[in-house]
Formats: structure tokens, sequence, C-alpha cells
């Protein structure tokens, strides 16, 4: 699909031809130059695109009423097909062709973690990834900024609600590389506080479904519940094939699944699953920020509210707060500073809250669960992260 990255958020093809002598790099007087690497094509471009639909509807909107101090916001578009060698590849392209002032919106621990030596080096600010990964947020790296809740507080409260529910093991089924062994670490850590540990474990590779040997590891075990770890397609896959072999465990599954992506795969044999969400509800006309997201995404492509586009539209409209208290002098200093500098501040009924030794801007967590071909929100949002 994207080969190379091509200007997706602005509406007309701009141009960083007046820039001043001295500027930032990726700034000039009438735009600020931004580069997204994620996943665009493969089993997990649902992933990347929701994000990209999202974060693009904030910043259109935001360039028709004229940008921000003037300054329209573009988006360079790299794929890296949730492979962290095409991520070094691409991030690094951004950052030494294209001249970007800042990075947003990749999507995924491995492809994450594998850049964050380019981001520290360069010192290029990587702003709102979609992923929940440790790595990205301790120890705190000054240039990066995540908006969503951690893995660890997806795992306590996924943890939390099977041992409500009666469960006495859960055992982990997880894709085989740093995203899955960060939720795995989360798992350990939550049934730890519990004095208890993983009762089982089996994994699947990244990129495949092929999910029969780690399943035929679980049917062995039999647990009374299984944290699932990996995207919507694999994921699918391990569900039907395991309801089809009479596994009767309670299964959950963290926000990087891609929900609405995976009720669509999966079918009646969903019903049930939890997943732990990052975002609110939203078909939940209630939350000021969804309705406002709502609107900006049926006006930019028409496509449906859910959770990915959801959360890309939400991380927008972080980006968009600290280029505005950056001010017009911007700088990749000056956007950092702003944005540690947010404190509890309402983006319409989710707050975004930064610190020095804070990169994590939201610590809540929904607890949701398929039913019909649908999810349902069975909790409000639990702040979990002060029990790490």
């Amino acid at each position: 699909m994207i080969s190379r990255p091509s200007v997706i958020a602005s509406a007309l093809l701009l141009t960083l031809s007046s820039v001043p002598l001295g500027a930032e790099t990726g700034v000039s007087d009438d735009a600020v130059l931004l580069g997204m690497v994620n996943v665009q094509t493969g089993p997990a471009s649902a992933l990347g695109k929701g994000m990209l639909v999202g974060a693009s509807a904030v910043f259109e909107d935001v360039n028709a009423r004229g940008g921000v101090h003037g300054r329209a916001i573009e988006l360079l578009v790299g794929d890296d097909g949730y492979e962290p060698e095409r991520a070094i590849d691409e991030t690094l392209f951004m950052i030494e062709d294209e001249g970007v002032f800042s990075l947003f919106g990749f999507v995924g621990t491995p492809t994450a973690n594998a850049v964050l030596p380019i981001v520290e080096e360069l010192e290029v600010p990587l702003v709102g990834l979609f992923t929940g990964a440790g790595s990205l947020r301790e120890p705190v790296m000054r240039q990066v900024f995540n908006v969503r809740s951690s893995y660890d507080d997806e795992a306590e409260a996924m943890v939390a609600h099977f041992l409500d529910d009666g469960a006495e093991n859960v055992a982990v089924f997880y894709q085989n590389d740093s995203f899955g062994k960060a939720v795995l670490s989360g798992t350990e850590k939550a049934l730890a506080r519990r004095d208890m540990s993983v009762y089982a474990k089996s994994t699947f590779e990244r990129n495949t479904i092929a999910v029969r040997g780690g399943l035929a590891e679980m049917l062995e075990a039999d647990p009374d519940a299984i944290v699932m770890v990996g995207t919507y397609a694999p994921l699918a896959e391990l569900v039907r094939q395991a309801r089809a072999a009479g596994l009767d465990s309670r299964m959950a599954t963290v926000s990087f699944v891609g929900t609405k992506n995976f009720v669509e795969a999966v079918g009646e044999a969903g019903d049930g699953v939890l997943i732990t969400q990052v975002m609110p509800y939203p078909h939940d006309d209630g939350t000021a920020v969804v309705e406002d997201c709502r609107r900006l995404i049926d006006a930019h492509s028409g496509a449906a509210l859910d959770y990915v586009n959801l959360e890309g539209c939400v991380t927008a409209k972080v980006m968009v707060e600290g280029l505005e208290r950056a001010g017009p002098d911007l700088t990749r200093d000056a956007l950092i500073e702003a944005l540690e500098g947010i404190r509890d501040h309402d983006l319409g009924g989710i707050t975004i809250d930064y610190a020095e030794d804070d990169h994590q801007g939201m610590d809540r967590i929904f607890v949701s669960e398929v039913r019909e071909g649908d999810v349902v929100e069975l909790s409000e949002a639990m702040q979990v992260s002060e029990s790490d």
C-alpha cells in the first residue's frame, strides 16, 4: 500500500519551502512535519490504518481552522508491516530523508522497541504509541510520550476480573516476541501480588495464525482462565479452534488486539471473551471526546468509530495540545517541555497527565466483553497504575 512515506493528514500536499534560517528540522513558517511509521499492510494492518484514520481526522480539522500557530500539520506515513527491521528503515528514512520534526502514532511493541535507540541518539520526539509495553515507560526516555495506559495495568484488570469470577488458575497464550512477553510479565506481576503464578504458557509466532501447537498445550493444561496476547487474526483463530475442541476456559485479551476486527473475525465463538480497553466505549454518547471523535472521523472518512480509530483521534489531540503549548517558536525541546507540563488536562471525559518523571498520559482501564457479535462495557474505568 505505502512503500515509502506519503502525505496523508493534510488536505493539500504542502511543502517546507519557506524554512527560515536556523529553524528546527521539519518546521517552516506555514507547516510542521510529523512522521508516522506503523503497520499499513499485512494481517495486523487494521491497527495502523485505524490509528491513521483517527489521527488524520484531527489534523485535517486543525488545518481547516488555520493550523497550530499558523502552521498546518503534515503527516507522512511509512509502512513497517509490523516487522522491527522495516520499522528501523522507515524511521531512519523519516528522520534523515524526509526531515520530520517529530515521530507520531507508532504501533506495536517489537517495532517501537526497535526504534528506541534511534529516537534517543537523534533526539527526535516520539509521541503516542499504540502499545502498553513497560520498556517504553520505565525508565522514562525524554523523547518518548505514551498516551494510553500500560499492559501492566491491563493485565492487573484481567487477573482481578478472572479471580473475582472464581478462577483458581490463569494461563497465558502469547505472541512470541516483546509484545507477548510484556503482557506475560504484567500477568506474572498481577498474580504475584496475590501469591500466585502463571499456571501454563504457550506461544505462537508474530504475523502468523499458526496457533494449533500452542492450543494443544492449553488443551492439556485445561486452565480456568487464559490471558491471550496477539492481534485479531491469530487470536480469533485460537478462540474458534479452542471452542471447537471443547475448551471452556474463560478468555481475555488486551486492547492491542483490535476489538472491531477481532469481533468480526471470531464470530459467535467469541461470546464471553473479555477485552481490556484503554479508551472509553466508542458508543458512549455521554463522553464529549467520544462524540467529538465520532464527528471528526465521520466527516474525514465516513468510518464508524471504534476503539482503534478513537485512540488515533485522542492521541492526535494530545499531539495538538503539545504543539499549541510549545508556542510559535517551535523546537523539539519546546514540544517535550510542553508535553511534560500537561497536568490533569480534560480532553472531554478523559484526563491526560504528564510530568518530567512520568510520560504516560492515562492510567485508566475499561473492561469489555464480546456478546453476540458486538462488545459491551462491563465496568467503569479503573485506575490501577498505583498498584504496580
